[in-house]
């Protein structure tokens, strides 16, 4: 299972899962600060046992900053392969009260399906508001989990 949360923050682009968001601001991050692929990262780096996000791209390191997040996915799933195994399937939660993200959701999880390279039909992505509670409800920024199946790869 992997969790991250970024808050907002103008002059950015707000990207999810891969995919550009119409939004009037974007999210704080030294990456392009993708708060979905990042919690993806971490759940298959953790499914392995393989460290977090932050050990393998640090936000110290000048060369992650802005970087498209679907290359630190990539990476991920080259590492989770060495490891000798493979992602199964992918379910994700996006915890947002703004921008309503219904009409994004299966873009987002082609978008990630192409990255891990594994059957769109094998990555969900939910979305949910925190019915103005919290952070997230008082719209300062966006929170994601994600939860993913490995599985041994065959030799």
């Amino acid at each position: 299972m992997g969790t991250d949360v970024h808050a907002f923050a103008t002059g950015r682009d707000l990207i999810l899962g891969g995919v550009k968001i119409d939004h009037d601001m974007g999210l704080a991050g030294h990456s392009d600060a993708d708060v979905l692929i990042h919690a993806v990262c971490d759940a298959i780096l953790g499914a392995a046992g393989l460290g977090d996000i932050g050990d393998l791209f640090p936000d110290t390191d000048p060369k992650y900053k802005d970087i498209d997040s679907r290359i630190l996915l990539a990476a991920c799933t080259r590492k989770l392969e060495q490891a000798g195994y493979r992602v199964m399937n992918l379910d994700c939660t996006v915890f947002a009260q703004v921008p309503k993200l219904g009409l994004k959701k299966q873009q987002m999880a082609a978008s990630m399906a192409e990255t891990l390279e594994v059957s769109s039909n094998c990555v969900n992505v939910k979305a949910t508001t925190t019915e103005h509670l919290g952070f997230v409800g008082r719209k300062e920024g966006i929170a994601a989990q994600a939860v993913v199946l490995i599985a041994t790869c065959s030799t």
